[in-house]
């Protein structure tokens, strides 16, 4: 609420209601519509403006990815042109993701993350593929396996899908 006059904001995040929040406002207006976007970040925001400047991805498809795919999983996931990770997201297909990634991978870089060499995105896309083949869900594991190739450098998928086995059954 400003004063009298309330305000419907689409957010990524969940917020309770009638909670108090400070969010970065984006305005987007249609032909026949102007909506208001909140992000509880900047860099939330500037993704969703990257992620809407992309042609077919709409400001309802860039918040839905948003909502599925943490800002810093996802950044990874188009700077390492992971489109299996972007898919996830509702109304996002192959081709879509796979768009993003084109759109956007040059804008990302390496921004909120640090891999090293291209082996680490090699050894992340090996680690993916090996867990998804025992049945793990690509969005269940993606934050886990990031973690584990930046904390292991250098380190091949023979040593890493044992510790990822490990950290996933809650033993270390």
């Amino acid at each position: 609420m400003a004063g009298p006059v309330g305000y419907k904001v689409y957010t990524p995040e969940f917020l309770s209601p009638k909670s108090t929040v400070a969010l970065w406002i984006e305005t987007v207006v249609r032909e026949d519509s102007i909506r208001l976007f909140g992000f509880c970040s900047l860099a939330t925001q500037n993704l969703f403006n990257m992620l809407t400047a992309v042609s077919g991805v709409g400001p309802k498809v860039a918040l839905g990815i948003l909502g599925t795919i943490k800002t810093d999983t996802l950044m990874t996931a188009i700077a390492t042109g992971d489109a299996k990770t972007i898919a996830t997201a509702p109304g996002v297909g192959k081709k879509v993701a796979e768009k993003i990634i084109v759109e956007l991978k040059s804008k990302v870089g390496g921004a909120t993350f640090d891999f090293g060499a291209d082996a680490g995105t090699g050894a992340l896309a090996d680690l993916l593929a090996a867990l998804e083949s025992l049945g793990y869900r690509r969005m269940d594991v993606v934050e886990m396996a990031q973690k584990l190739v930046s904390d292991n450098p250098g380190a091949d998928v023979t040593r890493l899908v044992p510790m990822a086995l490990k950290n996933i059954s809650g033993k270390k």
